[in-house]
């Protein structure tokens, strides 16, 4: 049996000499993470400012709704996401199950309710003066939306964020929707919990490394949008 200080000195070495395995799953988690993020925010971004800026009836219910599900159980999502594309699914004869769009899909469906709820908070602590003076301007209702998403730039880019980095860290979506399949799904997250299941710890802790590298890239980021919206 290594001991930890073994496990961390291969690990180390793993992730100075760019160890293949590594670097294969540390592209495709980013990859992944990249098109989630991407996809949900061209989605969630102007439905944030629409729910935002523009009163409906059961406006409080979908934001109730929209807060709850951020706390989604990963493994849930996951769940319905497969049932969705597997073979008798809905989405099934597109063939999407155990494969990487699947997996991105699966995680816009995790992270969507994130970015609209961050973007309506953001749009929420903009000045409402904002809307009122591009319309007395003469902007269109459209153009005053862009106008008001422009002056809450930064905190929907700390949602943005936000979404990738639970993208990036997450595993039950990947594991049940991708299979953890080597070669073709296999992402940083679900390969550690493979090796440690196989005690092979060196890997399993390189990976933590760089995820950790990877999150707290993130948390600099967000933290420097969230310091930028406050200004």
């Amino acid at each position: 049996m290594h001991s930890f200080s073994d496990a961390l000195r291969n690990a180390l070495h793993l992730v100075v000499t760019l160890d293949a395995d590594l670097v294969e799953y540390a592209a495709r988690s980013l990859l992944i993470a990249a098109a989630a993020t991407l996809l949900a925010s061209l989605i969630g971004v102007p439905l944030g400012v629409l729910i935002g800026e523009h009163r409906f009836p059961g406006k409080r219910a979908v934001v109730t709704v929209l807060n709850t599900l951020l706390a989604m159980p990963t493994v849930v999502v996951g769940l319905v996401v497969y049932l969705l594309l597997s073979r008798n699914g809905p989405l099934g004869p597109l063939q999407l199950l155990f494969t990487v769009p699947g997996i991105v899909i699966g995680e816009v469906v995790l992270i969507l309710p994130i970015v609209i709820a961050l973007t309506v908070a953001a749009i929420a602590r903009t000045d409402r003066d904002v809307r009122k003076t591009a319309l007395a301007l003469g902007a269109s209702s459209r153009q005053a939306d862009w106008v008001v998403l422009r002056e809450s730039r930064f905190g929907v880019a700390a949602a943005v964020i936000a979404g990738f980095g639970r993208v990036v860290s997450e595993v039950g979506v990947a594991m049940i929707v991708g299979g953890n399949m080597a070669g073709y799904t296999r992402t940083m997250t679900t390969a550690i919990v493979l090796n440690v299941d196989m005690g092979e710890f060196a890997l399993a802790l390189a990976l933590g490394m760089v995820l950790l590298g990877v999150a707290l890239s993130i948390n600099v980021v967000f933290q420097y949008f969230q310091g930028e919206g406050q200004q």
